[in-house]
């Protein structure tokens, strides 16, 4: 429940007594729900939390009507309201050490103490516990960041060692992006596009590094009822692309001058154990899954990058839609911490300085809760 908003709520409330030709006065058309999951999580994206309080809000007081996004907004508040058996599960199924259980409970409710702070320092990267994380079983843990951009900074660098440590040129797959059906030319476009965080253009990367055996992570729904969802981690293991469209040309000053920039992949083969695919496909080794470009629309600003005598007059907007087609997948060496939700992790490395406006407990409480022990 901590993934649905109101708004999502409110939509399914509509849908189910449309569908069941009920009077939308009656929650859900009659259907019981069932809700789980846990509130302390990272609030659903542009959408407001189920716990969230219009009580406050209605005290002040305003001249302004409710819009109908307010109004559903309360609508689903109310649903929620209206739920009469709360059943607490009590026992932990994730977190196996009892000493880290305790300082987990204590940080659900913001009253961590000294002994905890002190567990915490004992795994700091350099103490006896974690000398290094060249070593096992660090090296191959991923690393939860907050941001975006340090996410990708971070796996730029990894597959780049990883290349260098089997003895091969990086390979990097570049965006096919065309704007009202023709390809993008201009210099200074193609540089705001490369520089975009995949967050803003429908979470397909302008350049994806790929290196055998690195870990992978699908973007995209591609066939929910086969479990090749977003999110799924992979393994990946060869790209099949068009042979002429292989150029060593520096793109991106990131990755080194041997690096081989790949225009037109057509599929990556990614070994997906936790794929729902019953049969081997032909000439496949098992648990392999051909995963091929997809395509999505994104709009951009480029206020920024317009000549001097184009400029828009000030707050004014010159947008774009561009059409990006590109491999659904992310390096896995790091992932946000808003990825990790919902995962369970053998070992991790969290980096625990919040960014300056964040202050949730739950920005805290999600990466470290992701471990068994």
């Amino acid at each position: 429940m901590s993934m649905v908003g109101l708004n999502l709520l409110a939509k399914r409330n509509q849908i189910i007594c449309s569908a069941k030709h009920v009077h939308p006065q009656v929650p859900f058309g009659g259907v019981n729900v069932i809700f789980f999951g846990d509130y302390l999580q990272y609030r659903p994206v542009y959408d407001a939390p189920l716990h969230t309080d219009f009580s406050l809000s209605s005290n002040k007081k305003s001249d302004k009507l409710p819009t109908e996004k307010e109004i559903q907004q309360r609508v689903a508040r109310s649903l929620i309201l209206q739920i009469n058996c709360v059943v607490k599960l009590s026992q932990q199924m994730r977190t196996e050490d009892p000493r880290y259980l305790q300082l987990l409970e204590r940080l659900r409710h913001g009253q961590c103490n000294y002994d905890d702070y002190e567990l915490l320092l004992t795994r700091v990267v350099g103490q006896s516990s974690v000398g290094s994380l060249r070593d096992e079983p660090w090296n191959k843990a991923p690393i939860l960041v907050f941001r975006n951009e340090v996410r990708t900074q971070l796996n730029n660098k990894a597959a780049i060692h990883k290349a260098a440590e089997i003895r091969q040129a990086p390979m990097v797959c570049v965006a096919q992006d065309t704007c009202k059906g023709k390809s993008i030319e201009d210099p200074i476009l193609i540089k705001k596009l490369l520089e975009s965080s995949d967050s803003k253009t429908e979470h397909l990367s302008d350049i994806l590094p790929l290196v055998p055996e690195m870990p992978v992570i699908l973007t995209q729904n591609i066939a929910i009822e086969l479990g090749l969802i977003n999110g799924i981690n992979g393994i990946f293991r060869q790209l099949v692309y068009e042979e002429d469209s292989v150029s060593t040309g520096i793109i991106s000053e990131t990755f080194p001058n041997n690096t081989q920039y790949i225009r037109r992949p057509l599929y990556a083969l990614i070994e997906i154990v936790r794929s729902k695919i019953e049969c081997n496909f032909e000439h496949l080794q098992s648990n392999l899954v051909p995963i091929p470009l997809m395509e999505q629309t994104f709009r951009i600003n480029i206020a920024d990058v317009l000549p001097k005598d184009k400029k828009l007059k000030s707050n004014h907007k010159a947008i774009l839609s561009i059409k990006r087609g590109a491999l659904p997948l992310v390096p896995a060496y790091c992932i946000t911490t808003h990825k990790s939700q919902g995962q369970t992790l053998s070992n991790v490395v969290i980096d625990l300085k919040l960014p300056n406006e964040t202050d949730d407990i739950a920005a805290i409480y999600v990466p470290l809760s992701r471990v068994k022990r």
